[in-house]
């Protein structure tokens, strides 16, 4: 039997009418919010939900307890989708070649993971009969604009649920919801400081003490990365292979996608890199402080850029940075499915077309640093780059006439700006 609850006013048409409510599809982790939302909204509507939990590499993670707890709960059925692969391949390699960093520090886990989510969710909805799909993002982040604008763009015919915006419990009220209806919670109710977000290319760690500027983030905090004070006494080098931009082996071993990200993060917990201390421009408005690590791309996105800039021109290097930060904001904000980001793909494979060679970089107590680099597209010659050398496509004494030309306009500007600081004087 639903309880009789005044429906939230809807302000957006992709948004679910209560009255019409008829069978979720619930975006299931096993955490509390959603553990207690899989109740909260039984108890609603009195409708029958089928939950969704996808695979994308978390670390330490049971499934089959938390499909099983889903169940516990009253589950019609608990789907879990393994796309590890799947956001390997069509969602991090994309960013990888782009060198998707979104306000310089964050690479995107979580935001290059809301849209295959929610495209999972579009697909499992529609082939279990439910006309709602429900989430547990909240009114103060990114993530409800990402779920929510890919479901309203590819199926305009199901409607959203996002229960932790209409209902006024924070945490302490949903842990006492929980005990209340004995919802078991995976770790125990008070096992959680802090909100964490992970998967194969991250993980993020925000609230408590971390929003707390002048607060040094506590050891107890990164779960992931070995602090780098604590990490091993002498460096680690590793040779990253790329073939068009998409990293394809380490120290010279093949390794698929989801094997060589995985191992890469391996290598960088251990000598504590990849900790992101992050100041970060919400969609929403809100500057939030957030807690990253990401061993495996400060590895990939290091090693990548500097291939890149190995075998492009200046000219390409200039443009394409700036197109890469158009890139990550997209992806950070929710617009996946934006012609725009479609476009820039293209751009991105077409750069990457020569970005194909090894570079090695040494890992020591956090740091990542290029220490060598090849490539059969290397625009470098080492004769040409000797000092005193001339020869080949380069002419010394060509250089007076270049620098006459190159400067001529400065050297002008100048000229005329003193000319009139004199006469003004």
């Amino acid at each position: 039997m639903s309880e009789q609850i005044p429906a939230a006013p809807r302000i957006a048409t992709y948004q679910a009418d209560p009255l019409k409510v008829g069978r979720v599809l619930l975006l299931y982790s096993g955490g509390l919010d959603t553990s207690v939302m899989l109740h909260w909204i039984q108890a609603r509507y009195g409708v029958e939900i089928v939950t969704l939990t996808v695979d994308l590499g978390q670390p330490g993670e049971d499934w089959d307890v938390v499909v099983g707890k889903a169940r516990d709960l009253g589950a019609i059925d608990a789907i879990r989708a393994n796309a590890k692969e799947e956001f390997a391949c069509d969602y991090v390699l994309p960013a990888i070649k782009a060198n998707a960093l979104y306000g310089g520090g964050y690479p995107l886990f979580t935001a290059l993971a809301r849209p295959l989510i929610a495209k999972l969710a579009v697909e499992h909805a529609r082939a279990t009969g439910c006309d709602t799909i429900a989430h547990g993002c909240t009114g103060k982040g990114n993530d409800q604009v990402r779920i929510d604008g890919t479901i309203a763009a590819l199926a305009p015919e199901l409607r959203v649920l996002a229960p932790v915006r209409e209902w006024s419990m924070g945490r302490e009220e949903e842990i006492a919801y929980a005990r209340e209806h004995a919802i078991p919670v995976k770790g125990g109710t008070e096992a959680a400081p802090y909100s964490i977000d992970d998967n194969l290319w991250g993980r993020s760690s925000e609230g408590k003490e971390i929003e707390t500027l002048g607060t040094p983030p506590a050891d107890e905090v990164f779960q992931l990365v070995t602090p780098p004070q604590r990490a091993p006494d002498e460096p680690q080098r590793l040779v990253v292979g790329f073939e068009r931009g998409v990293p394809v082996s380490l120290d010279g071993e093949q390794l698929d996608p989801v094997a060589l990200i995985e191992r890469a993060a391996r290598i960088g917990c251990r000598h504590g890199v990849g900790i992101v201390d992050h100041i970060e421009d919400r969609i929403v408005g809100l500057k939030v402080r957030d807690l990253y690590e990401v061993p495996a791309a400060a590895i990939l996105l290091t090693a990548h850029q500097d291939l890149e800039k190995l075998v492009s021109t200046i000219h390409q290097n200039e443009h394409k940075h700036a197109l890469d930060r158009k890139w990550a904001y997209l992806a950070y904000a929710g617009l996946w499915l934006d012609p725009l980001r479609l476009d820039l793909d293209a751009y991105m494979e077409s750069a990457n077309a020569r970005v194909t060679g090894a570079i090695t970089v040494e890992l020591f107590k956090g740091a990542v640093r290029v220490v060598s680099r090849s490539s059969p597209y290397a625009l470098y010659d080492e004769s040409l780059a000797s000092f005193g050398e001339s020869g080949g496509e380069f002419s010394q004494a060509a250089s007076p006439g270049f620098i006459e030309l190159f400067t001529l306009q400065s050297r002008m500007a100048h000229r005329i700006g003193e000319r009139a600081d004199g006469e003004g004087s």
